[in-house]
């Protein structure tokens, strides 16, 4: 067991062992982060679903209304006219082989990396370096695509792409712990509705099982799914 801090040992007795109201979470997320530098509100959502059949597996892009918060240094993987078109659309690298040679020896400078699907056979020997770093493009993901100027803007203003792990668990950033809390709930709910939405057609029973929030250093908070679920934002979310 690794040793709990006195700080962090301290922040978990203002945690009861409950599911709490969706705002009333995120406000205790923001009350407890209180590390020295600016935290990120991460969401840990358990799904019924088994990843190993591929019918039940969750790979999909949310966009975050209220942004994430960070910078994307977002690169392009692309040839001719379309890297010219990458650059002016605002990507911080785009090139075709060169950029390909220099990511094989290591210059891994971006957030997310985004390519043409006529570039991908030869993106796809950038597999061991970028797949481990969830960074390697993929058309579920939204980054294998000729709309260059479109999946840059949407990546920059605050879309994520993420996927359920190997044990059924989704791990997503939704937002910074600075947030006004009813920020950090627009992008939460936006997170259980794409969650929904693209629920695996092979999950069968409760799709949702927990959904616990924290900052990044601070305790694990349960938010009550079924209340989250119902909250309606009306044209807000």
């Amino acid at each position: 067991m690794a040793k709990v801090s006195r700080r962090l040992q301290e922040l978990q007795k203002k945690v009861e062992e409950r599911a709490y109201e969706p705002l009333e979470a995120l406000n205790l997320l923001k009350e407890t982060a209180t590390a020295k530098f600016s935290e990120s509100a991460e969401a840990h959502i358990r799904l019924g679903i088994d990843p190993k059949y591929a019918d039940q597996q969750l790979r999909t892009t949310v966009a975050l209304p209220k942004g994430t918060g960070q910078t994307v240094r977002v690169a392009v993987i692309a040839r001719g006219e379309k890297v010219t078109e990458a650059s002016n659309a605002g990507a911080d690298l785009a090139g075709s082989e060169e950029l390909i040679a220099e990511i094989q020896k290591g210059a891994i400078d971006f957030d997310l990396l985004i390519a043409t699907p006529d570039m991908m056979p030869q993106v796809a020997k950038l597999g061991k370096l970028l797949g481990p770093r969830g960074l390697m493009p993929s058309p579920k993901g939204g980054t294998v695509t000729f709309d260059l100027p479109q999946a840059i803007a949407e990546f920059k203003a605050g879309k994520l792409e993420f996927r359920a792990d190997k044990t059924g668990i989704v791990h997503v950033m939704f937002g910074k712990a600075a947030f006004p809390t009813e920020d950090l709930l627009v992008n939460l709910k936006a997170l259980q509705e794409t969650i929904d939405r693209n629920r695996p057609s092979g999950a069968k029973g409760r799709y949702w099982r927990s959904v616990y929030v924290a900052s990044t250093m601070g305790p694990s908070i349960e938010v009550d799914i079924s209340l989250l679920r119902d909250l309606k934002f009306g044209d807000a979310a």
